[in-house]
């Protein structure tokens, strides 16, 4: 017979060992048994390891996510920055579902690092006009709808304010920044409209609705293209920019986060728009249209998207993380609320699945890490440190950096595991 665990034969009572003398048997005894404590051992270590290895697998992915960025900054950011706050809203919806008080006061804590008694926020200048500032404005309001402590109100007026002497194109339309003249950037939509449409609902401002819905109506009018569906980065009123088209004003690539950034803009913003607005169904059905183009374009093999949609496999382009969060969350947000047919919610969970199976790693502090993310792109503007120009070529895209864990794709990600409840 052989003993559970060392493997090494019995006769009777004693372990044989081939040798007639009473040492080498005694020998043979100490060794097969120190064997099988080892063997135990490292069985048990295996087993406690198997045990810590499910217990982390049964936390939810967005739960993970989330306290990772807890551990590694406890100041989220060095100032007011959409980056913040895109991750610090995904990690107050992880607060909420889970009522998670430490969560919570996290986000709060960061807020609250910038947010001034009399409402006004340490960096922030009005007259840059940079719609990027107002984003992080959203975490205003769980704030006061939680305290109702007026410099959260204060802090809201005073964004709003800004809108309403933003620089606009001549049918509307905001300046991205007031350094960029005459240019609407799909990012734009992320950057100011949900928050625009919130505070219309929170505070009253139902004139405003009619705004909100022009701004996305405008740049789906002028950006998407007819042949793919997709949407173009960026374009210029005036075709006077370098990157632009001088026929159509249009930049000249379809950039992943930039087309991310319209679609989770316009299913947040649907949250807040009456039902009953002219404008609702046609920004349904631009969000279905960008929808059944995006899903063409993902990716067959990991179901991620590329950082150039329409360009997969050509030379330098990757399956990047930011943009591929993204689609997750909207296509998924967008199923669940009945904006896109049902099926969508596989296209969703695909991504998600290739999320985690190519790109989530584990850091060297143990805790998960997101990789592939493109770390900043934009349009015109000064030269870069190395002297080139952003001039929405493909080149240009897939040459910014690429890094792990920055906000753009980590907030993204916290967004879509919640909305797929993993």
């Amino acid at each position: 017979m052989r003993d559970a665990g060392c493997g090494m034969r019995k006769r009777g009572r004693r372990f044989w060992c081939g040798s007639s003398g009473t040492r080498a048997v005694v020998l043979a005894t100490t060794v097969a048994s120190t064997a099988c404590t080892a063997v135990a051992h490292a069985q048990e270590i295996s087993a406690h390891a198997q045990s810590r290895a499910n217990a982390r697998s049964a936390i939810p992915w967005s739960v993970r996510f989330a306290d990772a960025v807890v551990a590694r900054n406890p100041q989220v950011a060095p100032r007011w920055d959409y980056t913040a706050g895109l991750v610090l809203l995904a990690i107050e919806r992880v607060a909420e579902s889970r009522r998670d008080s430490a969560l919570h006061s996290y986000v709060k804590t960061n807020i609250d690092r910038f947010v001034q008694p009399d409402g006004s926020i340490i960096g922030y200048k009005p007259d840059d006009y940079n719609l990027d500032q107002i984003a992080e404005g959203r975490l205003l309001f769980p704030l006061w709808n939680e305290t109702h402590d007026a410099r959260y109100r204060r802090t809201a007026e005073l964004l709003r304010n800004q809108l309403r002497t933003q620089p606009r194109t001549s049918e509307g339309g905001f300046w991205h920044k007031k350094i960029y003249p005459q240019q609407m950037w799909l990012d734009g939509l992320y950057m100011a409209e949900p928050f625009y449409a919130e505070y219309t609902r929170v505070f009253g401002d139902s004139t405003a609705y009619d705004d909100v819905s022009r701004q996305f109506l405008l740049v789906a009018r002028h950006t998407r293209d007819s042949r793919t569906g997709l949407m173009y980065h960026g374009w210029d009123a005036s075709h006077s920019q370098p990157w632009a088209d001088t026929a159509t004003g249009l930049s000249a690539s379809f950039w992943g986060r930039a087309v991310g950034w319209y679609l989770v803009a316009a299913v947040e913003t649907l949250d807040y728009l009456p039902q009953n607005h002219r404008d609702r169904d046609e920004i349904i059905r631009t969000v279905q249209d960008l929808a059944a183009a995006v899903a063409r374009v993902q990716d067959p093999v990991t179901g991620l998207w590329w950082q150039v949609l329409d360009q997969p496999n050509r030379r330098g382009n990757y399956l990047e993380a930011s943009a591929s969060s993204m689609f997750v969350y909207a296509l998924g947000k967008g199923a669940r609320l009945g904006y896109l047919a049902p099926s969508y919610r596989s296209v969703a969970q695909r991504g998600f699945d290739g999320l985690i199976s190519n790109l989530v790693k584990t850091g060297s502090d143990g805790r998960p890490s997101l990789t592939k993310i493109c770390q900043v792109a934009g349009l015109g503007g000064a030269p870069r440190k190395d002297g080139t120009y952003r001039d929405g070529s493909y080149s240009y895209y897939v040459s910014e950096p690429i890094v792990a864990d920055d906000y753009k794709g980590v907030g993204p990600f916290i967004m879509a595991a919640l909305e797929l409840g993993q």
